[in-house]
């Protein structure tokens, strides 16, 4: 580790990205940087999810002032000599977790509430989780009281609600990212809300230890921002949430001048995952395609070499449903390269 940030008043904001705001801390190229990241959803359960550390932010980060999006995002770190046209490498070497505990929202920007046919259409529901050596296991659910804000993290008292016991199961921890990247070039105020070319909140499951995400770096010394972690979650995030929960990571930003990515491209032990974006499914997926048909270019192959192999080789699967706009990622192989694969 060569630099630590905390979760401070002053290191931490609600909702937003801003591409003017003045770094926390500035680093090299390859730096190792421990980053404490807290959820914006510890309001579900205070007495379970809240410590000295989110209560003093939580209190500090005025409630009429967050927004325009949902999150709470430690950062920016500038990395000295970053320029548009470069690509950042975000590495993710570890994760820690500062409390045992986790919250769904089955909320009202979940798929279900508002299609469909199921009680699920107009009501908002928590389910809290505790961590259970390699899994989660949820331990009580309550409906979302009326006249409450789930985005702005509103505390939720033991008193305020009724507190339902749950059916036994376990999800396997899955504890990754869910926002990631560098500011966006727009000026002001980003939501953190939908993702972009400069990522954000990408909310891939796969940005877990052991792998990468790459984001062209849009601004000066890129200035990134993460948070929105996550301990386990589906593709598709289709209720609206993951089991969201605090998350201290270990990532080394490390910035490439010779190669430049279409978009967030995170690189796994196995393969390359290229995202695209749209206001639709469908429009996600043409976006998808067009991007992963660029970074193929990059590797040397040519429009109709990628098609064919996309088509052939690779799949494309939904990233998450519930960000106002639809996100899909291509999974590319990285053992089609392999000239010498029997596979």
């Amino acid at each position: 580790m060569d630099y630590e940030l905390r979760a401070r008043p002053d290191t931490c904001h609600w909702g937003y990205f801003d591409n003017q705001l003045d770094p926390v801390l500035r680093v090299e190229s390859g730096s190792v940087v421990r980053v404490e990241c807290l959820s914006h959803r510890a309001g579900d359960a205070p007495d379970l999810m809240m410590n000295d550390t989110v209560l003093a932010v939580y209190e500090s980060l005025n409630y009429e002032e967050r927004g325009p999006g949902g999150h709470i995002v430690t950062g920016p770190i500038a990395v000295k000599g970053a320029m548009p046209g470069d690509t950042l490498e975000c590495r993710l070497l570890g994760v820690e977790y500062p409390l045992s505990y986790g919250s769904n929202l089955a909320a009202k920007w979940g798929w279900l509430y508002t299609q469909g046919e199921t009680p699920l259409k107009t009501s908002e529901y928590v389910t809290i989780y505790k961590v259970d050596g390699d899994a989660a296991i949820p331990i009580f659910q309550y409906p979302w009281p009326s006249g409450r804000n789930s985005r702005k993290g509103d505390l939720i008292f033991p008193d305020d609600v009724t507190r339902l016991p749950c059916t036994s199961y376990r999800v396997p921890l899955r504890p990754h990212l869910g926002i990631c990247g560098v500011a966006p070039k727009m000026p002001g105020k980003v939501s953190t809300i939908p993702p972009g070319v400069f990522g954000g909140n990408v909310d891939n499951r796969h940005f877990m230890p052991g792998t990468a995400m790459y984001y062209p770096v849009q601004v000066p010394e890129a200035l990134v921002f993460m948070g929105d972690t996550h301990l386990a979650e589906g593709d598709g995030e289709v209720s609206g949430t993951a089991i969201e929960g605090h998350l201290t990571v270990l990532v080394q930003l490390t910035l490439h001048r010779q190669w430049t990515v279409p978009g967030p491209v995170l690189e796994t032990a196995e393969a390359w995952m290229v995202h695209g974006f749209g206001e639709t499914l469908d429009k996600a997926m043409t976006d998808t395609l067009e991007r992963s048909l660029r970074f193929l270019k990059s590797r040397g192959l040519d429009e109709a070499e990628g098609y064919a192999l996309l088509s052939a080789g690779g799949d494309f699967q939904i990233t998450q449903v519930v960000n106002s706009i639809k996100g899909i990622h291509a999974v590319i192989p990285k053992k089609l390269f392999n000239r010498d694969t029997k596979e």
